[in-house]
């Protein structure tokens, strides 16, 4: 059996009226190792949303107290990377054009498959983790970083960072998943040049990141270090 796609961090916020949807949703996704959050009306997935940000939402279009549509263009408006997929009943192809239109990464119609979701998901999952090297915003684990506006924020609250803390966080999310020397960081974050590479102040950046925007700073999931080497970025 092959292992989990999910990340041990993604989690997906499902909001659907329809209880026997919701439990199919559910146990599918935390087959694949997501941790699932689902609510039955609009406030309060958005209420959820606010509180953490998710890793993708799933969203039916008809919703009690606030539509999907009005959930899509609140999230998007909030967090533009994370990926939005949109469950309808409508086979209209003006429709399925406006969902687009108004933010939805994706749309399936219902009755739909299951496995067709789930190859959905991935697909958005996979194009988030890997922003491209100019995106403007990224988000993962509920940190929202907008590096055009210059801000930060985890789980809706707004966090400070230093210039360099700064600078840090945007060079490792571009250059997520592979190797980076301390002499590397050092050079494109602090502008130090080849004559300084035994500098520490790159480990104080990076360690006072962890506890601004890690989970667990003693055991961190995203700035990691590599024995002897330097660090390495995971979303």
């Amino acid at each position: 059996m092959s292992a989990p796609i999910a990340r041990r961090t993604d989690r997906i916020l499902v909001v659907e009226d329809d209880p026997s949807v919701q439990k199919i949703l559910k146990r599918l996704f935390e087959a694949e190792g997501f941790a699932v959050e689902g609510h039955m009306d609009g406030r309060a997935g958005l209420d959820s949303f606010h509180a953490e940000v998710p890793s993708a939402a799933i969203l039916d279009l008809h919703l009690p107290e606030l539509s999907g549509k009005h959930l899509c263009k609140e999230m998007k408006t909030a967090a533009p990377s994370i990926p939005i997929i949109i469950l309808t009943a409508s086979c209209d192809l003006n429709d399925k054009v406006t969902l687009l239109e108004m933010g939805a990464d994706d749309y399936i119609t219902k009755p739909f498959s299951p496995r067709e979701l789930l190859a959905r998901l991935r697909v958005a999952l996979r194009h988030s983790h890997y922003p491209a090297a100019d995106a403007s915003q990224v988000v993962f684990d509920g940190v929202v970083a907008d590096f055009e506006k210059v801000e930060v924020s985890r789980d809706g609250t707004s966090v400070q960072l230093t210039p360099h803390e700064f600078k840090t966080l945007q060079f490792f999310v571009q250059n997520p998943d592979r190797l980076i020397t301390r002499a590397e960081l050092l050079k494109q974050v602090c502008g130090y040049g080849d004559g300084n590479p035994s500098s520490r102040s790159i480990d104080n950046h990076i360690m006072k990141l962890r506890h601004k925007l890690e989970s667990d700073p003693s055991c961190p999931t995203h700035f990691r270090t590599v024995p002897r080497l330097g660090y390495k970025f995971t979303f």
